[in-house]
Protein backbone atom coordinates (compact mmCIF):
# COMPACT_ATOMS: atom_id res chain seq x y z
CA UNK A 1 0.00 0.00 0.00
CA UNK A 2 3.12 2.30 0.60
CA UNK A 3 4.42 1.72 -2.55
CA UNK A 4 1.23 2.50 -4.40
CA UNK A 5 0.76 5.40 -2.34
CA UNK A 6 4.16 7.25 -3.24
CA UNK A 7 3.59 6.45 -6.97
CA UNK A 8 0.29 8.24 -7.34
CA UNK A 9 2.01 10.72 -5.58
CA UNK A 10 4.29 10.90 -8.13
CA UNK A 11 1.87 10.32 -11.03
CA UNK A 12 -0.34 13.41 -9.61
CA UNK A 13 2.48 15.68 -9.51
CA UNK A 14 2.99 14.79 -13.10
CA UNK A 15 -0.38 15.37 -13.88
CA UNK A 16 -0.32 18.88 -12.25
CA UNK A 17 2.69 19.50 -13.89
CA UNK A 18 2.41 18.36 -17.43
CA UNK A 19 -2.05 18.18 -17.97
CA UNK A 20 -5.12 17.72 -15.60
CA UNK A 21 -6.34 13.59 -14.53
CA UNK A 22 -8.55 13.91 -17.56
CA UNK A 23 -6.16 13.38 -20.08
CA UNK A 24 -6.22 17.26 -21.28
CA UNK A 25 -2.46 19.21 -21.31
CA UNK A 26 -1.12 22.56 -20.01
CA UNK A 27 -0.96 25.33 -22.19
CA UNK A 28 2.90 25.22 -21.30
CA UNK A 29 4.00 22.56 -23.96
CA UNK A 30 7.40 20.88 -22.19
CA UNK A 31 9.95 19.04 -23.67
CA UNK A 32 9.68 15.82 -22.25
CA UNK A 33 6.24 16.25 -21.08
CA UNK A 34 5.30 13.48 -23.55
CA UNK A 35 7.00 10.99 -21.27
CA UNK A 36 7.11 12.89 -17.72
CA UNK A 37 3.69 10.83 -16.56
CA UNK A 38 5.27 7.93 -17.41
CA UNK A 39 8.22 8.45 -15.76
CA UNK A 40 6.73 8.94 -12.77
CA UNK A 41 4.40 6.12 -13.05
CA UNK A 42 7.45 4.04 -13.09
CA UNK A 43 10.42 5.45 -10.69
CA UNK A 44 9.97 3.58 -7.65
CA UNK A 45 9.41 5.21 -4.29
CA UNK A 46 8.72 2.50 -2.31
CA UNK A 47 11.72 3.31 -0.59
CA UNK A 48 11.61 6.61 -0.27
CA UNK A 49 14.62 8.15 -2.22
CA UNK A 50 16.19 10.60 0.65
CA UNK A 51 16.51 14.54 -0.18
CA UNK A 52 18.84 16.84 1.50
CA UNK A 53 17.83 20.48 1.22
CA UNK A 54 20.20 23.26 2.05
CA UNK A 55 18.21 26.80 2.58
CA UNK A 56 17.72 29.71 4.58
CA UNK A 57 16.07 30.00 8.02
CA UNK A 58 13.23 31.73 7.41
CA UNK A 59 12.22 31.04 3.48
CA UNK A 60 8.34 30.41 2.74
CA UNK A 61 8.88 29.05 -0.84
CA UNK A 62 11.81 26.58 0.13
CA UNK A 63 9.50 25.07 3.07
CA UNK A 64 6.77 24.87 0.19
CA UNK A 65 9.29 23.40 -2.40
CA UNK A 66 10.37 21.05 0.41
CA UNK A 67 6.31 20.04 1.24
CA UNK A 68 6.03 19.68 -2.93
CA UNK A 69 8.75 16.94 -2.73
CA UNK A 70 7.28 15.44 0.35
CA UNK A 71 3.77 15.14 -1.13
CA UNK A 72 5.33 13.50 -4.58
CA UNK A 73 6.90 10.90 -2.00
CA UNK A 74 10.79 12.11 -1.19
CA UNK A 75 11.73 12.00 1.73
CA UNK A 76 13.39 14.98 2.65
CA UNK A 77 16.35 16.28 5.37
CA UNK A 78 16.41 19.84 5.53
CA UNK A 79 19.66 21.30 6.74
CA UNK A 80 19.33 25.48 7.26
CA UNK A 81 22.19 27.51 7.01
CA UNK A 82 23.80 30.83 6.76
CA UNK A 83 26.36 29.56 4.28
CA UNK A 84 24.15 28.51 1.55
CA UNK A 85 26.80 30.46 -0.81
CA UNK A 86 29.25 28.24 0.25
CA UNK A 87 27.15 25.33 -0.13
CA UNK A 88 26.26 26.14 -3.69
CA UNK A 89 30.05 26.73 -4.18
CA UNK A 90 31.07 23.66 -3.01
CA UNK A 91 28.46 21.50 -4.81
CA UNK A 92 29.29 23.10 -7.98
CA UNK A 93 26.24 24.94 -8.98
CA UNK A 94 27.24 27.72 -12.11
CA UNK A 95 26.21 31.24 -10.35
CA UNK A 96 24.14 32.09 -13.26
CA UNK A 97 21.95 29.16 -12.15
CA UNK A 98 21.64 30.20 -8.53
CA UNK A 99 18.26 30.20 -6.90
CA UNK A 100 17.08 30.01 -2.95
CA UNK A 101 18.07 26.78 -2.24
CA UNK A 102 19.98 24.18 -2.94
CA UNK A 103 19.85 19.87 -3.16
CA UNK A 104 21.16 16.51 -2.97
CA UNK A 105 19.92 13.63 -4.25
CA UNK A 106 21.43 10.40 -5.47
CA UNK A 107 25.23 12.17 -6.61
CA UNK A 108 23.08 15.24 -8.18
CA UNK A 109 22.40 18.96 -7.19
CA UNK A 110 19.42 19.95 -7.52
CA UNK A 111 19.23 24.31 -7.53
CA UNK A 112 16.08 26.11 -6.73
CA UNK A 113 12.21 25.18 -7.68
CA UNK A 114 12.55 21.82 -9.88
CA UNK A 115 9.55 19.94 -9.88
CA UNK A 116 9.53 16.69 -8.21
CA UNK A 117 8.67 14.68 -11.37
CA UNK A 118 11.45 16.16 -13.29
CA UNK A 119 13.95 15.00 -10.32
CA UNK A 120 11.86 11.74 -11.18
CA UNK A 121 13.09 12.20 -14.40
CA UNK A 122 16.39 12.69 -13.73
CA UNK A 123 16.80 9.41 -11.66
CA UNK A 124 15.02 7.59 -13.73
CA UNK A 125 17.63 8.57 -16.97
CA UNK A 126 20.77 9.13 -15.15
CA UNK A 127 22.27 11.96 -17.65
CA UNK A 128 26.15 12.54 -16.79
CA UNK A 129 25.37 15.58 -15.85
CA UNK A 130 26.39 17.85 -12.15
CA UNK A 131 22.77 18.39 -11.40
CA UNK A 132 19.80 20.50 -13.00
CA UNK A 133 18.07 24.18 -12.09
CA UNK A 134 15.53 26.13 -12.37
CA UNK A 135 17.35 30.02 -11.81
CA UNK A 136 15.78 31.81 -10.17
CA UNK A 137 12.06 31.95 -8.91
CA UNK A 138 9.81 31.82 -11.93
CA UNK A 139 6.21 32.06 -10.29
CA UNK A 140 4.40 28.80 -10.83
CA UNK A 141 7.14 26.63 -10.32
CA UNK A 142 6.90 24.38 -7.12
CA UNK A 143 6.61 26.71 -4.26
CA UNK A 144 6.26 29.67 -6.30
CA UNK A 145 2.62 29.60 -6.48
CA UNK A 146 0.96 32.57 -5.98
CA UNK A 147 -1.65 34.43 -7.18
CA UNK A 148 -2.59 31.97 -10.17
CA UNK A 149 0.67 33.74 -12.31
CA UNK A 150 2.74 30.98 -14.04
CA UNK A 151 5.71 32.04 -16.03
CA UNK A 152 7.34 29.97 -18.41
CA UNK A 153 10.53 28.27 -17.41
CA UNK A 154 13.34 26.52 -18.32
CA UNK A 155 14.42 23.60 -15.82
CA UNK A 156 18.69 23.50 -16.72
CA UNK A 157 21.14 20.89 -16.21
CA UNK A 158 25.01 21.40 -15.51
CA UNK A 159 28.04 19.64 -15.57
CA UNK A 160 31.14 19.64 -13.56
CA UNK A 161 32.52 22.34 -15.75
CA UNK A 162 29.60 24.65 -15.49
CA UNK A 163 28.36 24.33 -18.78
CA UNK A 164 24.71 24.31 -19.49
CA UNK A 165 21.88 23.18 -21.63
CA UNK A 166 17.83 22.89 -21.27
CA UNK A 167 16.74 19.90 -19.76
CA UNK A 168 12.96 20.96 -19.84
CA UNK A 169 10.97 23.94 -20.43
CA UNK A 170 7.87 24.16 -18.32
Amino acid sequence: MKMLHHQLALVLVAAVACGSADGTTSQRPSKGSDHSEAVAATYDLATPTKVKVYKPTFCGCCASWVEHLRTAGFEVEVQETDELELVKSELGVPSELESCHTAEVEGYVIEGHVPADVIARLLTERPEVRGIAVPGMPAGSPGMEADGQTDPFDIVSFDEKGQTSVYETR
